[in-house]
This record gives C-alpha cells, sequence and structure tokens, in this order.
C-alpha cells in the first residue's frame, strides 16, 4: 500500500468507523503509537466508538481540531487482506465501508476488559464423609490430570448435580478459581479418526488437499448425489489444512446448522469446532471472534456471517449446500455468501469448496473443468 505499519504517537492516522459517515476520519495516534488494523476507541462528538485504523491520516483537517485516539483495543489488528476484502466487498455489493466494517465486529464487548467465569479443578483436602456422588466428581477430576472445568461441564461429566461440586468446593477437596472466557479452543487433531474411503471420494480428496497444499487460490465444484460422502472429501480437504497450520471455515445454511454435524467433525478431529450463528451466546460470539483473530480457532463452522471473522490464516472456504438460497442476505448489506467466500478466498491465497448434489447454475458454468 506504500504506507507505514506503525505510527507513532502524534501521528495523523485514518481511523474507518462504523458509523454511517462517508469518510475516514483523523486523529492523532495514542501514546505508544498503534499499528495499521488496530482497533481502536475514539471519541466521536460526545460518544466513544469503535474504529480501526485504516492507515494514515488525511491532513485535510485543522490540526488544532483533531482529537487523540483514546486507546487500542487488546484484539489482534485487522490483517490488511481482511482490509482488503471488505473494500473490494464494498465495491462489488455498492455498499457503504462503515456498513462493512459493522460486519466484520459483530461480536459485543471488544472493548470490555477480559471478562472471567469459575472454574473448578482438584482441590488439596479430601472430604470427611464420602458418597458416590462425590466420588465421582473427584475421580473425573483425577481422570483429566487435574485439568478445570465448568460447573456444568464438571456436573455433566460426573452425573450429579452442581450442589454436590458446590459443597466439595465447601470443604476444599474441589477449588473454585476465577478464569479468563476468551480462551482458545481445543487443537484438533487431522490424523484423529481418517476414515477410509472409496476410490472415487480419494481421488476428489487427493485432488483438494492438492489444492490446498498449493497455498493458491482456487475454487472447486464437489458435485455429488445426496449419500455420495462429499462430507468425507471435504474433510479429508479440511485435515490438509490443519496440517500446514492454517484455519477453515465451513458455511452451512442455517437451516442445516445440527447438532449431528458438529458431532460428526468432533469425531473426525477429536475435538469440537467453533460455532458461529444466531444461536451462539454473546460471550460465545465475543470469544470465537477473539480466537480467530488470533489462531486459537483452527475451524470455524457457522453461517453466512462467519466469511466476516478476521481469520489469522484462513485456508480453505467450505460453502455446503452452495445452491441453498439462505446464503442470500436480503437486507441490510445485500450478499450471497457463495459470491463472498470466492472473493475472500481470493484476498489470501486460500481455497474454496462449492460442496452440492444440485449446484446454482452460477456454480455450474463457473465450474469448467474445476468440477470434481
Amino acid at each position: 500500500m506504500g504506507e507505514p505499519d506503525f505510527f507513532d504517537a502524534g501521528t495523523l492516522v485514518g481511523v474507518l468507523t462504523t458509523q454511517p459517515l462517508d469518510r475516514v476520519l483523523d486523529y492523532k495516534a495514542p501514546e505508544g503509537g498503534c499499528w495499521a488494523g488496530a482497533f481502536v476507541e475514539v471519541p466521536l462528538g460526545p460518544r466513544k466508538v469503535i474504529g480501526v485504523v485504516w492507515g494514515k491520516g488525511r491532513g485535510d483537517w485543522d490540526i488544532s481540531k483533531v482529537r487523540s485516539v483514546i486507546r487500542v483495543l487488546d484484539v489482534a489488528p485487522m490483517r490488511e487482506e481482511m482490509r482488503s476484502f471488505l473494500e473490494r466487498a464494498s465495491q462489488y455489493t455498492l455498499t457503504s465501508m462503515p456498513s462493512m466494517l459493522r460486519l466484520a465486529t459483530r461480536a459485543p464487548g471488544l472493548s470490555d476488559p477480559p471478562s472471567m467465569r469459575k472454574v473448578y479443578r482438584l482441590g488439596d483436602s479430601e472430604p470427611d464423609r464420602q458418597t458416590d456422588a462425590r466420588k465421582r466428581v473427584l475421580e473425573t477430576l483425577r481422570d483429566y490430570g487435574g485439568l478445570s472445568f465448568t460447573l456444568k461441564e464438571l456436573s455433566d461429566m460426573a452425573g450429579v448435580t452442581s450442589s454436590v461440586v458446590k459443597g466439595l468446593v465447601k470443604l476444599g477437596a474441589v477449588n473454585e478459581e476465577n478464569a479468563p472466557r476468551d480462551v482458545p479452543f481445543h487443537r484438533m487433531d487431522p490424523d484423529y479418526d481418517a476414515k477410509d474411503l472409496t476410490e472415487d471420494q480419494a481421488t476428489a480428496a487427493a485432488q483438494l488437499t492438492a489444492d490446498i497444499r498449493s497455498q493458491d487460490y482456487n475454487t472447486t465444484l464437489l458435485r455429488g448425489v445426496t449419500g455420495s460422502g462429499k462430507t468425507e472429501v471435504y474433510l479429508e480437504a479440511i485435515a490438509e489444512c490443519l496440517r500446514i497450520g492454517r484455519q477453515a471455515l465451513v458455511l452451512l445454511p442455517e437451516i442445516a446448522l445440527t447438532a449431528e454435524f458438529f458431532g460428526r467433525v468432533e469425531a473426525r478431529f477429536g475435538a469440537k469446532p467453533a460455532e458461529w450463528h444466531s444461536g451462539v451466546t454473546m460471550t460465545e460470539r465475543r470469544r470465537i471472534w477473539k480466537m480467530v483473530g488470533q489462531g486459537g480457532a483452527q475451524i470455524v463452522i457457522g453461517a453466512r456471517s462467519a466469511l466476516f471473522l478476521p481469520f489469522q490464516n484462513l485456508g480453505l472456504i467450505v460453502v455446503d449446500e452452495e445452491h441453498d438460497t439462505s446464503y442470500k442476505q436480503d437486507d441490510g448489506v445485500l450478499y450471497n455468501a457463495r459470491d463472498m467466500a470466492v472473493l475472500r478466498a481470493s484476498c489470501v491465497g486460500a481455497s474454496v469448496v462449492l460442496a452440492s448434489a444440485t449446484p446454482s447454475l452460477e456454480s455450474w458454468a463457473n465450474a469448467g473443468c474445476r468440477e470434481i
């Protein structure tokens, strides 16, 4: 871009906010300076709003009236390819940049300090009276080598009520501690439970994994009748993505976001993926947003808005049932997630897999020799 990556304190920076304005606003970099792409809190009239340092300031405003950035938020900066994606998506969809930035910051409490939660781990004491329920709690904690769990996790795993755990806390047999909510997801193992593929499935999977290893942009239409194993094929592509240290995004129609599919992914890779859809709690939404940006979430499964998460190293986007009309957003910012997936991948050198038994006419026409 020909612009500096870092701006010293007092330097003019251009900040794009989510407010409905027609320009990037000039501010002075805060004490300690800031990076291009940094998420910042800035004054706007009597309010404080969130924005992103988009580049150097324009300098066409009375310098004596330019205010300073209040602070830099403790989140990963927006990467250059993400800023490029938002700009190109804005041009493609004829949407204002503040509206595009709102799509990319749909996580609550980004300016809040880290939130905490209660977790429970094995204590130093033994209860003076043992019961079967208490034994199950303590054995569960010992079996997992002293790992900590939330109250619900520990109660469910031990098959007891929460009052049993709380009772052990009072006796010192279980410790109750505060821990940050925004923690990385468990690491996924690409070789955890690999399936035996048919000859046709193996051929398709080999093509997709070769595309992943190239780390160049490409799009493939994966067509097969229902029950032909398309999911197993693109799970192999995801596995290859994990092996080379890149992240994967699987888009599903909102109606297809079922527990069965998430369980299938967990069984294949040995850990739960991140979920991003309308049913996710606000606390979990913030955690996912932050962990995706820090590389603490390797696989995200979600609805169309997951395309606007701040991936650190995105290597693959799968659009399952790519023909489904629910990928089209018809209020606010108007876009088709299938098209935005292709655009996003082209900005980062990632692969796209469009999977369907009945491809859309657009994908069918564009597939050419890339259909498998």
